[in-house]
């Protein structure tokens, strides 16, 4: 993309922000993406495990309900385009049942028909996703394509540039997210010294729970936080 292409992108982020600060740049970039790429939703995620997750931005809130719900059933065109390091491209999800199966009957009882997921990236170093979502079926032009990925970027480099900024002040640096999957880790911990498992398998079991009883995996661990839900109901 020539250099008029990336100020035009620019400015529509610029455009979005409502102050300068780390918390509005992952906001301004997923609303930048409805308003420039002509998609329904966007959402901004910074991952560094299946269990470690945080949600920077979503263009509103079915964006980032869409989020939770790739979340509680871990799989999805995001997890696949973080693990596996490239766009994943889905023009119509009915079509891919076989390849997600739990995520796809959830994602199209909430009303999504095309999904475009972009890693945040560089080199081989992932951070998160950048996920773009239409409610209905449909590509998305090769033009949107190479935008969204150049947004991906812009993404991938403002998390570079605050955690450089916070490394020279002597400050650890955590952008702010928007919705925030810690209470999970807490609930993981708590159900693992309960049972006396790993991390691993705690999880395992908090995000089954949550599937088979068809609710957000983060209302589960709520639940778990404040004695809604007894410890000895996840054992089995």
């Amino acid at each position: 993309m020539d250099g008029h292409g990336r100020e035009r992108l620019w400015r529509a982020i610029a455009a979005r922000a409502r102050e300068p600060g780390d918390e509005w740049w992952a906001q301004a970039v997923c609303e930048a993406c409805v308003e420039v790429l002509t998609v329904d939703a966007a959402t901004l995620a910074l991952r560094a495990s299946d269990r470690a997750q945080e949600l920077l931005g979503a263009s509103d809130d079915w964006a980032a309900d869409v989020a939770a719900l790739q979340y509680t059933v871990g799989e999805g065109p995001g997890v696949e385009a973080y693990t596996g390091g490239g766009p994943v491209l889905v023009a119509d999800l009915n079509s891919d049942q076989a390849r997600w199966p739990g995520f796809v009957d959830a994602a199209l009882a909430a009303g999504i028909g095309s999904v475009f997921a972009f890693p945040m990236q560089v080199g081989a170093i992932r951070m998160g996703t950048l996920e773009l979502f239409g409610r209905r079926p449909g590509g998305l032009p090769q033009a949107a394509v190479a935008d969204a990925a150049l947004l991906a970027d812009f993404a991938t480099a403002a998390l570079i540039h605050g955690a450089a900024e916070a490394e020279r002040a002597g400050l650890d640096y955590t952008p702010r997210p928007v919705a925030s999957f810690q209470d999970v880790n807490v609930a993981t911990g708590m159900l693992a010294a309960q049972l006396r498992i790993g991390l691993d398998d705690a999880f395992a079991r908090l995000r089954a729970h949550a599937f088979a009883t068809y609710q957000p995996l983060l209302h589960m661990a709520r639940d778990v936080l404040e004695r809604r839900i007894s410890l000895d109901e996840l054992a089995d």
